[in-house]
């Protein structure tokens, strides 16, 4: 009987340890790469459905961190945003960008956001674009009388 408590209490004590142990957090890497963005958010305003030029902008960062930042991936929260991510490391102290491109067809006001993955302190960053779509007023048919001015 007194092995059995003996082994018993042994056990108990060995998975309290380990349980201990896996709850422990290991410290952060002081030289981790960091962002720094000019800014977490882009209103693209109002716009005009259809207008490319407006469609496409661009998030700049700096990594302020002692060692390369590597993105390892960017997903837009809907098929209607679509963000480009630098491919290459960004070395400690240098400036980049991500690309995004909002479908400019979708009439209304949106707000979606980019998920950018990465080796950075912070490894999952959120950034959001908001705006309003305007539709395009339709164009007269050919022949067909224009509409009335109005004193």
């Amino acid at each position: 009987m007194r092995k059995l408590f003996l082994m018993l209490s042994f056990a108990g004590v060995s998975m309290f340890a380990v349980a201990q142990e896996s709850t422990t957090t290991p410290a952060p890497d002081p030289n981790a790469p960091e962002f720094k963005w000019e800014s977490t958010t882009i209103d693209y305003g109002t716009v005009k459905k259809g207008d490319e030029t407006n469609s496409t902008r661009y998030f700049k960062f700096t990594n302020v961190g002692k060692s390369p930042l590597i993105i390892s991936n960017c997903r837009g929260s809907c098929g209607c945003t679509v963000p480009q991510c630098p491919t290459e490391p960004i070395l400690a102290g240098k400036t980049s960008e991500i690309k995004v491109h909002y479908d400019i067809n979708r009439v209304g006001p949106f707000t979606k956001t980019v998920t950018v993955t990465s080796n950075a302190k912070n490894p999952n960053e959120t950034l959001k674009i908001t705006g309003t779509v305007n539709d395009v007023p339709a164009a007269p048919a050919e022949g067909a009388p224009a509409p009335e001015k109005k004193n």
